[in-house]
């Protein structure tokens, strides 16, 4: 296994947001019966919703369980405002693998009434994410294998070759939109398309249960999934 550097990790704390990219699998677009987009379905997580390897995802006190998607996090190692998709790989500082953890059900309800569902994906603890290896460590992130275990039984696998959208159109069509900053994060391979139905292996993991996924060959993380304490009253 890679050993992530501190200097790497370091961006993290230096982030402002997450971007997340929606439906970028064809294989899932197809399985689904919906068209394969023709541009990234994007949106935001806050960077308080991270959770660094061994921490505990907390599910919030109304529910029973959270959905997880294993994910390859880009981190961006410099400002990058209209970047040309040439130059976009000299702005990525590293890479990492982190989960996007949805409460669908809080999901479901905002999608139906027309809503922003950004509570569904944004609250504390629903991106746990690894320390992030450099660039050097990671000579072909478009050929990475992903994988997720619940309790030991793979729940999802696959591979960053078959994702729709690359590493540099996504830097280049969302710096032209938005400023990226230096430690902020781009969630590459999210494959759920959200409310209308998940892709093979995009399940619920419950209060009680263990979460662990990785970049094959590179790194690996271990979560475990616990009821969200209530705040002592003063």
């Amino acid at each position: 296994m890679a050993t992530p550097c501190s200097a790497s990790h370091k961006l993290l704390q230096m982030g402002t947001k997450i971007v997340a990219v929606g439906r970028n699998y064809a294989a899932h677009a197809k399985e689904m019966g919906t068209a394969v987009p023709t541009e990234p379905v994007l949106f935001l997580k806050p960077a308080s919703s991270y959770l660094e390897n061994g921490g505990t995802i907390e599910v919030p006190h109304s529910l029973e369980s959270l959905h997880p998607e294993v994910e390859l996090a880009v981190v961006i190692g410099r400002k990058a405002r209209d970047v040309p998709e040439a130059d976009a790989m000299d702005y990525v500082g590293g890479y990492a693998v982190a989960l996007d953890m949805t409460a669908r059900e809080i999901q479901a309800s905002a999608k139906a009434a027309g809503l922003p569902w950004t509570l569904s994906k944004g609250q504390d603890t629903f991106t746990p994410i690894s320390s992030v290896l450099p660039t050097s460590m990671v000579p072909d992130p478009d050929n990475l294998e992903l994988w997720l275990k619940v309790d030991g039984e793979t729940r999802q696998k696959g591979s960053t070759k078959d994702t729709i959208f690359k590493i540099p159109f996504l830097i280049s069509h969302i710096s032209s939109m938005m400023t990226l900053l230096e430690g902020d994060v781009i969630l590459t391979v999210n494959e759920c398309s959200g409310g209308d139905g998940t892709p093979p292996g995009v399940g619920p993991v419950k209060v009680g249960q263990k979460i662990t996924a990785g970049i094959t060959g590179l790194l690996d993380v271990h979560f475990n999934v616990e009821k969200r304490r209530k705040a002592e009253s003063c």
